[in-house]
Protein backbone atom coordinates (compact mmCIF):
# COMPACT_ATOMS: atom_id res chain seq x y z
CA UNK A 1 0.00 0.00 0.00
CA UNK A 2 1.15 3.59 -0.90
CA UNK A 3 0.17 6.95 0.70
CA UNK A 4 0.19 10.23 -0.54
CA UNK A 5 1.16 12.34 2.77
CA UNK A 6 0.37 15.48 0.40
CA UNK A 7 -2.68 17.97 -0.21
CA UNK A 8 -3.12 19.17 -3.44
CA UNK A 9 -3.55 22.80 -3.91
CA UNK A 10 -6.55 24.87 -5.42
CA UNK A 11 -4.88 24.85 -9.01
CA UNK A 12 -5.04 21.71 -9.10
CA UNK A 13 -6.81 20.02 -11.85
CA UNK A 14 -10.61 19.02 -11.17
CA UNK A 15 -11.49 20.33 -14.99
CA UNK A 16 -14.70 18.52 -15.25
CA UNK A 17 -17.84 19.91 -15.90
CA UNK A 18 -19.76 20.44 -12.79
CA UNK A 19 -22.72 17.78 -12.75
CA UNK A 20 -25.79 18.33 -11.57
CA UNK A 21 -25.08 16.38 -8.62
CA UNK A 22 -22.76 18.09 -6.90
CA UNK A 23 -23.15 20.32 -4.27
CA UNK A 24 -26.93 18.60 -3.66
CA UNK A 25 -28.87 16.67 -1.46
CA UNK A 26 -30.57 13.46 -3.30
CA UNK A 27 -33.84 12.85 -1.30
CA UNK A 28 -34.43 8.71 -1.24
CA UNK A 29 -33.00 5.64 -0.05
CA UNK A 30 -29.17 5.92 -0.38
CA UNK A 31 -28.70 2.79 -1.85
CA UNK A 32 -31.29 3.75 -4.77
CA UNK A 33 -29.86 7.24 -4.84
CA UNK A 34 -26.62 6.03 -5.28
CA UNK A 35 -27.22 4.45 -8.61
CA UNK A 36 -27.65 8.19 -9.68
CA UNK A 37 -24.36 8.58 -9.37
CA UNK A 38 -21.71 7.73 -11.87
CA UNK A 39 -18.94 4.76 -11.21
CA UNK A 40 -15.92 6.64 -9.39
CA UNK A 41 -16.89 9.58 -9.12
CA UNK A 42 -16.17 10.84 -4.93
CA UNK A 43 -12.49 10.80 -3.67
CA UNK A 44 -14.06 10.69 0.24
CA UNK A 45 -17.02 9.21 2.36
CA UNK A 46 -18.12 10.13 5.56
CA UNK A 47 -21.14 7.90 7.00
CA UNK A 48 -22.67 7.93 9.91
CA UNK A 49 -25.50 5.14 9.34
CA UNK A 50 -28.27 4.32 11.85
CA UNK A 51 -26.87 3.01 14.58
CA UNK A 52 -29.69 0.25 15.73
CA UNK A 53 -29.08 1.44 19.49
CA UNK A 54 -31.70 -0.78 20.63
CA UNK A 55 -32.86 1.08 23.21
CA UNK A 56 -35.49 -0.54 25.79
CA UNK A 57 -38.37 2.19 26.71
CA UNK A 58 -38.15 5.60 27.82
CA UNK A 59 -34.80 6.79 29.63
CA UNK A 60 -35.58 9.96 32.18
CA UNK A 61 -33.22 12.13 34.27
CA UNK A 62 -32.84 11.49 38.64
CA UNK A 63 -34.92 14.83 38.43
CA UNK A 64 -37.70 12.64 36.29
CA UNK A 65 -37.62 14.74 33.13
CA UNK A 66 -37.14 12.46 30.02
CA UNK A 67 -34.26 11.99 27.82
CA UNK A 68 -34.45 13.16 24.76
CA UNK A 69 -32.70 10.13 22.95
CA UNK A 70 -32.39 8.67 19.39
CA UNK A 71 -35.96 6.99 19.03
CA UNK A 72 -36.45 7.99 15.57
CA UNK A 73 -37.71 5.16 12.96
CA UNK A 74 -34.90 5.23 10.87
CA UNK A 75 -32.27 4.15 13.53
CA UNK A 76 -34.77 0.74 14.35
CA UNK A 77 -34.56 -2.49 12.75
CA UNK A 78 -36.11 -5.76 13.23
CA UNK A 79 -33.10 -8.43 14.20
CA UNK A 80 -28.99 -7.95 13.62
CA UNK A 81 -29.25 -9.73 10.40
CA UNK A 82 -31.81 -6.97 8.80
CA UNK A 83 -29.09 -4.68 10.36
CA UNK A 84 -25.99 -6.03 8.71
CA UNK A 85 -28.22 -6.72 5.19
CA UNK A 86 -28.42 -2.76 5.38
CA UNK A 87 -24.89 -2.34 6.20
CA UNK A 88 -23.62 -4.58 2.83
CA UNK A 89 -26.06 -2.78 0.72
CA UNK A 90 -25.26 0.73 1.42
CA UNK A 91 -21.47 -0.07 1.20
CA UNK A 92 -21.57 -2.10 -1.77
CA UNK A 93 -23.57 1.04 -3.16
CA UNK A 94 -20.54 3.39 -1.74
CA UNK A 95 -17.58 1.51 -3.20
CA UNK A 96 -19.29 1.60 -6.33
CA UNK A 97 -18.72 5.45 -6.53
CA UNK A 98 -15.87 6.21 -4.29
CA UNK A 99 -12.76 6.46 -6.45
CA UNK A 100 -10.12 3.38 -6.14
CA UNK A 101 -7.70 5.80 -4.51
CA UNK A 102 -10.43 7.14 -2.66
CA UNK A 103 -11.44 6.63 1.19
CA UNK A 104 -14.23 6.49 3.68
CA UNK A 105 -15.02 7.47 7.28
CA UNK A 106 -17.56 5.25 9.15
CA UNK A 107 -18.61 6.43 12.69
CA UNK A 108 -20.66 4.20 15.32
CA UNK A 109 -20.78 3.13 19.26
CA UNK A 110 -20.29 -0.13 20.34
CA UNK A 111 -24.05 -1.30 19.30
CA UNK A 112 -22.88 -1.22 15.53
CA UNK A 113 -19.00 -0.09 15.14
CA UNK A 114 -17.90 -3.57 15.37
CA UNK A 115 -20.45 -5.47 12.64
CA UNK A 116 -19.97 -2.45 10.11
CA UNK A 117 -15.61 -3.12 10.54
CA UNK A 118 -16.42 -6.84 9.95
CA UNK A 119 -18.61 -6.26 6.75
CA UNK A 120 -15.57 -3.50 5.23
CA UNK A 121 -13.44 -6.39 5.87
CA UNK A 122 -15.86 -9.16 3.72
CA UNK A 123 -16.60 -6.39 0.85
CA UNK A 124 -12.35 -5.54 0.12
CA UNK A 125 -12.37 -2.59 2.18
CA UNK A 126 -9.11 -2.37 3.95
CA UNK A 127 -9.26 -0.51 7.33
CA UNK A 128 -6.27 2.22 7.99
CA UNK A 129 -7.14 3.48 11.26
CA UNK A 130 -10.02 3.31 13.88
CA UNK A 131 -10.22 6.89 15.28
CA UNK A 132 -11.80 7.58 18.66
CA UNK A 133 -13.83 10.74 19.47
CA UNK A 134 -13.82 11.07 23.30
CA UNK A 135 -16.70 13.43 24.21
CA UNK A 136 -15.41 16.29 26.34
CA UNK A 137 -19.12 16.88 28.09
CA UNK A 138 -20.67 13.01 27.19
CA UNK A 139 -24.57 12.51 28.11
CA UNK A 140 -24.52 11.15 31.50
CA UNK A 141 -25.56 7.27 32.48
CA UNK A 142 -28.85 8.07 34.50
CA UNK A 143 -29.27 3.83 35.50
CA UNK A 144 -26.21 4.15 37.03
CA UNK A 145 -25.88 0.17 35.80
CA UNK A 146 -23.18 0.66 33.05
CA UNK A 147 -20.13 2.85 32.35
CA UNK A 148 -21.21 6.42 30.87
CA UNK A 149 -20.67 5.92 27.13
CA UNK A 150 -17.98 8.94 26.94
CA UNK A 151 -16.75 8.03 23.28
CA UNK A 152 -17.74 6.80 19.51
CA UNK A 153 -15.40 5.03 17.04
CA UNK A 154 -14.84 6.38 13.56
CA UNK A 155 -13.28 3.23 11.39
CA UNK A 156 -10.52 5.18 8.17
CA UNK A 157 -10.38 2.44 5.35
CA UNK A 158 -10.07 2.60 2.16
CA UNK A 159 -11.48 0.13 -1.37
CA UNK A 160 -9.02 -1.28 -1.95
CA UNK A 161 -5.08 -2.86 0.36
CA UNK A 162 -3.14 -0.65 -2.67
CA UNK A 163 -5.31 2.18 -2.52
CA UNK A 164 -2.88 5.70 -3.14
CA UNK A 165 -5.27 7.39 -0.50
CA UNK A 166 -4.53 11.00 0.26
CA UNK A 167 -3.42 11.65 3.78
CA UNK A 168 -2.47 15.39 4.73
CA UNK A 169 -0.09 14.23 7.34
CA UNK A 170 2.29 17.92 7.59
CA UNK A 171 -1.49 19.50 7.58
CA UNK A 172 -2.72 17.64 10.52
CA UNK A 173 1.03 17.88 12.20
CA UNK A 174 0.43 21.62 11.77
CA UNK A 175 -2.86 21.82 13.33
CA UNK A 176 -1.69 19.82 16.36
CA UNK A 177 0.78 22.33 17.51
CA UNK A 178 4.22 20.34 15.28
CA UNK A 179 3.11 17.58 17.18
CA UNK A 180 1.76 14.15 15.09
CA UNK A 181 -1.65 13.45 15.27
CA UNK A 182 -3.15 11.06 17.15
CA UNK A 183 -6.25 8.43 16.49
CA UNK A 184 -8.23 9.73 20.07
CA UNK A 185 -10.06 13.20 19.33
CA UNK A 186 -11.16 14.84 22.33
CA UNK A 187 -13.68 17.24 21.15
CA UNK A 188 -17.80 17.93 22.47
CA UNK A 189 -20.59 17.51 21.76
CA UNK A 190 -22.48 19.08 19.12
CA UNK A 191 -24.04 22.04 21.57
CA UNK A 192 -25.06 25.84 22.17
CA UNK A 193 -25.50 27.72 18.33
CA UNK A 194 -24.44 25.18 16.70
CA UNK A 195 -26.77 22.46 17.38
CA UNK A 196 -29.34 23.13 15.19
CA UNK A 197 -33.11 23.85 16.48
CA UNK A 198 -36.98 23.93 15.35
CA UNK A 199 -39.27 26.88 16.00
CA UNK A 200 -40.32 25.21 19.54
CA UNK A 201 -36.89 24.81 20.48
CA UNK A 202 -36.29 21.32 20.46
CA UNK A 203 -33.30 19.57 18.45
CA UNK A 204 -33.91 19.50 14.73
CA UNK A 205 -31.45 16.10 14.51
CA UNK A 206 -31.08 14.30 17.52
CA UNK A 207 -27.72 12.89 16.63
CA UNK A 208 -26.55 15.73 14.50
CA UNK A 209 -21.99 15.78 14.99
CA UNK A 210 -20.02 18.66 15.56
CA UNK A 211 -18.51 20.34 12.98
CA UNK A 212 -14.83 20.03 14.68
CA UNK A 213 -15.06 16.30 14.06
CA UNK A 214 -15.79 16.72 10.61
CA UNK A 215 -13.12 19.29 9.83
CA UNK A 216 -10.24 17.06 11.14
CA UNK A 217 -12.16 14.17 9.09
CA UNK A 218 -12.16 16.43 5.81
CA UNK A 219 -8.80 18.35 6.69
CA UNK A 220 -7.17 15.12 6.88
CA UNK A 221 -8.14 12.77 3.95
CA UNK A 222 -9.39 15.67 1.22
CA UNK A 223 -8.07 18.17 -0.62
CA UNK A 224 -10.47 21.57 -2.00
CA UNK A 225 -11.75 20.98 -4.96
CA UNK A 226 -12.64 17.07 -4.03
CA UNK A 227 -15.97 15.55 -3.72
CA UNK A 228 -17.30 14.84 -0.44
CA UNK A 229 -20.50 11.92 -0.13
CA UNK A 230 -22.53 11.65 2.99
CA UNK A 231 -25.53 8.82 1.95
CA UNK A 232 -26.63 9.70 5.13
CA UNK A 233 -26.91 13.29 5.17
CA UNK A 234 -29.12 14.14 8.30
CA UNK A 235 -28.70 17.96 9.03
CA UNK A 236 -25.53 18.55 6.64
CA UNK A 237 -22.78 18.84 8.62
CA UNK A 238 -20.58 17.27 6.31
CA UNK A 239 -21.90 19.70 3.49
CA UNK A 240 -21.27 22.33 5.79
CA UNK A 241 -17.67 21.82 6.83
CA UNK A 242 -16.99 20.75 2.79
CA UNK A 243 -18.51 24.26 1.72
CA UNK A 244 -16.75 25.78 4.24
CA UNK A 245 -13.06 24.05 3.43
CA UNK A 246 -13.34 24.33 -0.51
CA UNK A 247 -14.80 20.95 -1.10
CA UNK A 248 -17.71 19.85 -3.11
CA UNK A 249 -20.60 17.90 -1.76
CA UNK A 250 -23.42 15.19 -2.30
CA UNK A 251 -25.53 14.18 0.35
CA UNK A 252 -28.21 11.36 0.53
CA UNK A 253 -31.30 12.03 2.89
CA UNK A 254 -34.74 10.60 3.09
CA UNK A 255 -36.58 13.12 5.45
CA UNK A 256 -37.35 15.91 4.32
CA UNK A 257 -37.28 17.85 7.30
CA UNK A 258 -33.54 17.62 7.56
CA UNK A 259 -33.03 18.52 3.90
CA UNK A 260 -34.82 21.76 4.63
CA UNK A 261 -32.70 22.18 7.68
CA UNK A 262 -29.28 21.12 6.08
CA UNK A 263 -30.19 23.11 2.31
CA UNK A 264 -30.78 26.50 4.71
CA UNK A 265 -27.89 26.04 6.84
CA UNK A 266 -25.37 25.40 3.85
CA UNK A 267 -26.26 27.78 1.47
CA UNK A 268 -25.29 30.46 4.28
CA UNK A 269 -21.82 29.37 4.00
CA UNK A 270 -19.25 30.41 1.65
CA UNK A 271 -15.92 29.33 0.91
CA UNK A 272 -12.54 31.01 2.93
CA UNK A 273 -10.24 32.71 -0.09
CA UNK A 274 -8.06 30.32 -2.36
CA UNK A 275 -5.36 31.30 -0.55
CA UNK A 276 -6.67 30.59 3.27
CA UNK A 277 -7.53 26.95 2.24
CA UNK A 278 -4.06 25.77 0.81
CA UNK A 279 -2.32 23.62 3.12
CA UNK A 280 1.15 23.05 4.69
CA UNK A 281 2.54 20.36 2.34
CA UNK A 282 5.79 17.82 3.14
CA UNK A 283 8.68 17.58 1.47
CA UNK A 284 7.35 14.78 -0.33
CA UNK A 285 4.82 16.70 -2.03
CA UNK A 286 7.01 19.02 -3.81
CA UNK A 287 8.16 17.81 -7.69
CA UNK A 288 11.11 16.15 -8.40
CA UNK A 289 13.91 18.29 -9.59
CA UNK A 290 17.44 16.22 -10.39
CA UNK A 291 20.69 18.07 -9.85
CA UNK A 292 21.33 18.00 -13.64
CA UNK A 293 18.09 20.91 -14.06
CA UNK A 294 20.19 23.10 -11.90
CA UNK A 295 22.93 22.84 -14.56
CA UNK A 296 20.60 23.21 -17.37
CA UNK A 297 19.24 25.69 -16.06
CA UNK A 298 22.32 28.11 -15.92
CA UNK A 299 22.08 28.60 -11.96
CA UNK A 300 25.39 26.16 -11.64
CA UNK A 301 27.67 25.64 -14.47
CA UNK A 302 30.39 22.60 -15.12
CA UNK A 303 33.96 23.13 -13.66
CA UNK A 304 31.76 24.43 -10.44
CA UNK A 305 33.91 23.77 -7.52
CA UNK A 306 31.32 22.66 -4.18
CA UNK A 307 32.09 22.70 -0.50
CA UNK A 308 30.96 20.77 2.15
CA UNK A 309 29.72 22.87 5.20
CA UNK A 310 32.81 23.11 7.33
CA UNK A 311 35.39 22.99 3.96
CA UNK A 312 36.45 19.34 4.64
CA UNK A 313 35.31 17.95 1.42
CA UNK A 314 35.60 19.29 -1.92
CA UNK A 315 34.15 18.06 -5.14
CA UNK A 316 33.90 19.36 -8.98
CA UNK A 317 30.37 19.47 -10.96
CA UNK A 318 30.78 17.96 -14.43
CA UNK A 319 28.94 18.08 -17.49
CA UNK A 320 26.37 15.39 -16.72
CA UNK A 321 25.19 16.28 -13.23
CA UNK A 322 27.77 14.03 -11.52
CA UNK A 323 30.39 14.95 -9.55
CA UNK A 324 34.33 14.29 -8.98
CA UNK A 325 36.66 14.33 -5.63
CA UNK A 326 39.58 12.06 -5.94
CA UNK A 327 38.73 8.66 -7.02
CA UNK A 328 35.43 9.14 -6.24
CA UNK A 329 32.66 9.75 -9.00
CA UNK A 330 28.63 10.00 -8.81
CA UNK A 331 25.70 12.06 -8.11
CA UNK A 332 25.51 14.45 -5.29
CA UNK A 333 24.36 11.94 -3.17
CA UNK A 334 26.82 9.18 -3.25
CA UNK A 335 29.88 11.14 -3.90
CA UNK A 336 28.77 12.88 -0.37
CA UNK A 337 28.57 9.18 1.24
CA UNK A 338 31.59 8.21 -0.27
CA UNK A 339 34.12 11.00 0.91
CA UNK A 340 32.84 10.62 4.70
CA UNK A 341 32.59 6.89 4.48
CA UNK A 342 29.03 6.96 5.03
CA UNK A 343 26.57 4.86 3.54
CA UNK A 344 24.22 7.38 2.36
CA UNK A 345 23.78 11.08 2.41
CA UNK A 346 21.42 13.83 1.02
CA UNK A 347 23.73 15.99 -1.17
CA UNK A 348 21.20 18.65 -1.40
CA UNK A 349 22.16 19.84 2.33
CA UNK A 350 25.71 18.49 2.40
CA UNK A 351 27.34 20.09 -0.60
CA UNK A 352 27.31 23.69 -0.56
CA UNK A 353 28.67 26.78 -3.21
CA UNK A 354 30.88 29.52 -2.25
CA UNK A 355 29.70 33.17 -3.16
CA UNK A 356 32.28 35.83 -1.24
CA UNK A 357 32.73 33.91 1.37
CA UNK A 358 29.64 32.74 2.25
CA UNK A 359 28.58 29.02 1.97
CA UNK A 360 25.07 28.51 0.30
CA UNK A 361 23.89 24.70 0.82
CA UNK A 362 22.48 23.84 -3.66
CA UNK A 363 18.91 22.91 -1.78
CA UNK A 364 18.75 26.79 -2.08
CA UNK A 365 19.24 26.72 -6.11
CA UNK A 366 16.46 23.67 -6.38
CA UNK A 367 14.26 25.75 -4.35
CA UNK A 368 14.29 28.20 -7.71
CA UNK A 369 13.46 25.37 -10.18
CA UNK A 370 10.90 24.54 -8.01
CA UNK A 371 9.26 27.87 -7.62
CA UNK A 372 8.29 27.73 -11.53
CA UNK A 373 6.75 24.29 -11.19
CA UNK A 374 3.35 22.88 -10.17
CA UNK A 375 3.28 21.16 -7.28
CA UNK A 376 2.39 17.71 -7.60
CA UNK A 377 -1.07 15.83 -6.80
CA UNK A 378 -3.50 13.18 -7.18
Amino acid sequence: MSVQRIGVPLTAPHSFEKPDWLDTILKGDCVAALEKLPKHSVDMVFADPPYNLQLGGDLHRPDQSRVDACDDHWDQFDSFDAYDAFTRAWLLAVKRVLKPDGSIWVIGSYHNIFRVGAILQDLGYWILNDVVWLKSNPMPNFRGKRFTNAHETMIWAVPRKDAKYTFNYEALKTFNDDLQMRSDWHLPLCTGSERLKDEDGRKVHPTQKPESLLYRVLLSSTNPGDVVLDPFFGTGTTGAVARKLGRHFVGVEREQDYIDAARARIDALSPANDDALEITLGKRAAPRVPFGNLIEAGLIAPGTKLTCARGRHQATVRADGSLVSGDHRGSIHKVGALVQGQEACNGWTFWHTEDGGLLTPIDNMRQIIRSGLPTSGR
